[in-house]
């Protein structure tokens, strides 16, 4: 699912849940999760958040975009692999950027999910 699906949604709440995970809540009952989904060799976390979390709840979602890079600097100098994935989203009262950091040995995702998670389409 691609995070642009959540644009006009208005959302109840938005949560960080540790290093790894952010639940988005709609006012009409519908979540998404923004996750990975962890294998072996890699790992994948939340590296930064610019602006508040808060200025997504309570006015609808007019921008919701994800964009990746593979270009240094790396995190870790011992990283095989690293990608850095970014979800840009607005609200009319601000813009938030989610920057992931997923590393690995080269063989593995270093992607971050975004699913619906209720209701799920049949």
């Amino acid at each position: 699912m691609s995070i642009d699906s959540i644009i006009g949604k208005t959302m109840a709440a938005v949560t960080q849940r540790g290093a790894d995970c952010i639940e988005f809540e709609a006012t009409t009952g519908e979540r998404w999760s923004m996750f990975h989904s962890q294998d072996c060799s890699e790992s994948v976390s939340i590296e930064d958040i610019v602006g508040d979390l808060g200025d997504l709840v309570g006015s609808p979602i007019v921008m919701a975009e994800e964009a990746t890079s593979n270009a240094d600097p790396k995190a870790d100098e011992y990283d095989d692999s690293h990608t850095w994935t970014f979800y840009k989203l607005a609200t009319a009262k601000g813009y938030v950027t989610i920057r992931w950091y997923g590393s690995s040995n080269g063989y593995y995702s270093e992607g971050v999910d975004f699913t619906q998670t209720w209701p799920v389409a049949p």
